[in-house]
C-alpha cells in the first residue's frame, strides 16, 4: 500500500479568510456610516470572528498534518494568525463601542475605518494573486507597498484625533472611551501593514 500525502488547499483557506476580513471592515465602515442597524452589524461581525478562527484553526491543522507544504510553515502559520487577528481588532472596536454607548461617529474615526476597509481590501487582492505569485510578484510587491503607506495615514489621523479629544473633550471617561475605540480600529491598520510585511518576505524569499 502506498501512502500518499492528503493535499491541502491552502490558497483556498486564505482567500476565504481574505473575503471574510472585507466584509467584517466593511460592515464596520458602514456601520459608522449609519448606526441604524448597530446590533445586527455587531452580531454579524461577531458570527465572521468566529468563522475566522475556525478557519484559521484549519489552517494550523492543515499544517500539522501535511507532509509537504507550498511556503515555510513559519509564513503559513504567522500569516494566518496575523489576518486572523484583524478580524479580532474589528470584533473589538464593536464590542467597545456596544459597551460604551457609543454609536455617534468622527471624522477621524470615520478616516481610519476608510482607510482600514482600503488595507483590507488590498490584503484581499494580493492573497488571490499569491495563486500565481511567480508572475503576479511585482503587483503584490505593489500592494504591500501601498498598505504601508495606508498605515503611516492612519498613524498620523490616530495622533491628530487623539490631540483633538484632548484639547475639545472635559470628560476623561468620554476621553478615555474614544481613545479606545480608535486606538482599536487603527491597530487594525498596524497588523494590515504587519500581513503585507509578510507577503513582501514571502515574494522575496521565493523570487
Amino acid at each position: 500500500m502506498i501512502f500518499i500525502p492528503k493535499k491541502h488547499q491552502f490558497s483556498d483557506k486564505f482567500e476565504i479568510l481574505a473575503d471574510k476580513l472585507i466584509e467584517c471592515a466593511k460592515l464596520l465602515l458602514d456601520t459608522l456610516n449609519n448606526s441604524a442597524h448597530f446590533s445586527t452589524s455587531l452580531s454579524r461581525i461577531t458570527e465572521l470572528e468566529h468563522e475566522v478562527d475556525m478557519i484559521t484553526h484549519n489552517i494550523y491543522q492543515d499544517l500539522h498534518t501535511s507532509f509537504m507544504t507550498p511556503l515555510d510553515r513559519e509564513d503559513i502559520y504567522t500569516l494566518a494568525n496575523e489576518m486572523d487577528n484583524i478580524a479580532d481588532r474589528i470584533e473589538s472596536a464593536m464590542i467597545k463601542m456596544d459597551i460604551y454607548r457609543i454609536r455617534q461617529t468622527s471624522p477621524g474615526l470615520l478616516s481610519l475605518a476608510s482607510i482600514l476597509f482600503s488595507s483590507v481590501s488590498l490584503i484581499r487582492e494580493a492573497i488571490y494573486a499569491m495563486r500565481k505569485r511567480k508572475t503576479q510578484a511585482s503587483r503584490i510587491l505593489e500592494l504591500c507597498v501601498e498598505i504601508n503607506s495606508q498605515e503611516n495615514q492612519a498613524d498620523q489621523i490616530l495622533h491628530q484625533e487623539i490631540a483633538v479629544l484632548f484639547e475639545t473633550m472635559n470628560d476623561p471617561l468620554e476621553l478615555l472611551k474614544w481613545k479606545d475605540i480608535l486606538e482599536n480600529v487603527e491597530e487594525a491598520t498596524d497588523i494590515c501593514e504587519d500581513v503585507s510585511n509578510i507577503l513582501e518576505g514571502i515574494i522575496l524569499k521565493y523570487g
